[in-house]
């Protein structure tokens, strides 16, 4: 027994207590509650805390947070989150039925392996880009059906969103960190009041638009756990409805910094772009920047109140404030375009490119995919288009490459590199994108995979027949683009 603990949790440890069967009793803590893994179950109990941004002070407010937990989690995790249970008797004598009133409440889960924690996956060298493909593909759709923010609510405004980031600092200005840390922290400070007042507006348009949603917003690697092969996520934050209902970018921004903190640019990178792959919402990347630094500052002052609890040291706080500086400082951007016929490895190359950016500053559109999205379709849809007409006729085909053109704009004008993953056959494509890196002032790059043509149709008609893919190209699709490929210039070499 740890005599730091309050009563009620060392009688939690004996495994008699339990109605179940219990061999041994593990206790998990964090800095606002303490879980009991207990045979099949865990059981969460809130710490009875006052902290700026929660109050678990009363029973009650306990007991409204373990509802309130256990509702917002069924949204996704129903067979993880069971009910809320009640303890009574004594705290040194507690039981799950009796008389009187209630003495503490808890949350019950099924339990899970924890070694399928993403963190502990993560932490093994075991976390692959399909897993964070499901992430993605589970997230863009959490986010479809998500609660939407009513315009006139204050969650989500320009303000209070400059307010709960500033919080962060005065929190950890007030905590003796390590010699230096107040200057570094003081230009973090102005880096974000400075981006804020740029993106104020765009702020306030997105809340209107709608995606100002109740959000899961603690979304690092320890709330996620890998299961089979899906990763399911749980434990949303519950205690503050302010900092719940947030942009969708906000959340999306911590599994982004949490896989950075692991040292996982390049994953970190993959599940950027298969979020905003799905969702299309490519305006959230001029806001993913500040929001990360701002989930850093979160991580950091969460390690400051450990370093407190537990008497650490500094380094985890002083890492994370390393990340929002880089963070706030990415690399210059550039522009890269593919070149090439269908199935010469043009997206195989640009996802090996994803995928080793250690910096996670760089995002790709896929002709395929968008070219879809302007017609209303899923990705993976069959569009029924003939040879050279429907999506692929002349006028959806510049269309296509007006829409991609625009969007990479906006995405290097936000500070991202960006990879354009199409044909680009003609001369006329692949130079507005060279006029517009010139324009901006930025390096640019043509990416062009080489095959033969056995080894094209090979692969086309193998995905094909595979249906996992954006691309519809056939072999007729092939032959025609054989007939009409413009060859790269000298210059272009």
């Amino acid at each position: 027994m740890d005599a730091a603990l309050p009563p009620l949790i060392q009688a939690l440890l004996d495994p008699q207590r339990y109605g179940h069967t219990v061999r041994e009793v593990e206790l998990v803590q964090t800095h606002i509650s303490w879980v009991l893994l207990a045979g099949e179950f865990a059981y969460k109990i809130k710490k009875p805390l006052r902290l700026s941004f929660l109050d678990f002070s009363t029973l009650e407010q306990r007991k409204a947070a373990c509802l309130d937990e256990l509702r917002l989690n069924r949204r996704y995790a129903p067979e993880l989150y069971l009910d809320v249970v009640a303890f009574f008797n004594t705290a040194q004598e507690p039981r799950f039925d009796g008389p009187g009133k209630a003495i503490e409440y808890a949350v019950r889960m099924r339990r899970f392996d924890e070694a399928g924690r993403l963190d502990r996956v993560c932490a093994r060298g075991e976390l692959r880009p399909a897993h964070l493909s499901t992430l993605a593909t589970t997230l863009a759709a959490f986010h479809e059906t998500a609660a939407r923010a009513a315009p006139a609510t204050r969650f989500g405004s320009d303000s209070a969103i400059l307010t709960q980031a500033l919080e962060n600092f005065d929190e950890l200005m007030q905590a003796t960190i390590a010699p230096g840390v107040s200057a570094r922290l003081q230009a973090l400070r102005s880096w974000t009041q400075a981006q804020h007042q740029q993106l104020a507006t765009l702020m306030r348009s997105r809340k209107e638009a709608g995606l100002v949603c109740e959000c899961h917003a603690d979304l690092h690697l320890a709330n996620l756990v890998l299961i089979g092969e899906h990763v399911q996520m749980f434990d949303c934050l519950e205690f503050n409805e302010d900092l719940r209902w947030i942009d969708v970018a906000s959340d999306i921004a911590f599994p982004y910094i949490d896989l950075l903190a692991h040292h996982q640019g390049g994953l970190a990178n993959w599940f950027v772009n298969e979020v905003l792959s799905h969702s299309g919402d490519y305006e959230a990347a001029a806001l993913l920047r500040y929001y990360a630094v701002y989930r850093a500052l979160v991580r950091a002052k969460v390690a400051a109140i450990r370093l407190h609890q537990a008497a650490g040291d500094a380094g985890e706080v002083l890492a994370y404030v390393a990340l929002a500086e880089r963070l706030a400082a990415p690399p210059p951007a550039r522009l890269v375009i593919t070149h090439g016929l269908s199935g010469c490895g043009k997206t195989r190359a640009t996802n090996e490119r994803l995928q080793n950016d250690p910096s996670a500053s760089t995002l790709r559109l896929r002709s395929d995919v968008e070219r879809k999205r302007l017609a209303g379709l899923g990705s993976k849809a069959s569009s029924g288009s003939p040879l050279d007409g429907g999506i692929y006729g002349a006028a959806a085909q510049q269309q296509t490459y007006a829409h991609l053109h625009t969007l990479a704009s906006q995405l290097l004008r936000a500070g991202w590199s960006v990879i354009v993953d199409a044909t680009f056959l003609k001369r006329s494509e692949r130079d507005a994108f060279r006029v517009l890196a010139k324009d901006l002032g930025l390096a640019f790059e043509i990416l062009a995979p080489q095959a033969s043509a056995d080894q094209l149709r090979q692969r086309i008609q193998a995905r094909s027949g595979m249906g996992q893919d954006a691309s519809e190209a056939t072999l007729e699709v092939l032959d025609r683009q054989m007939g009409t490929i413009e060859a790269l210039g000298t210059d272009e070499l």
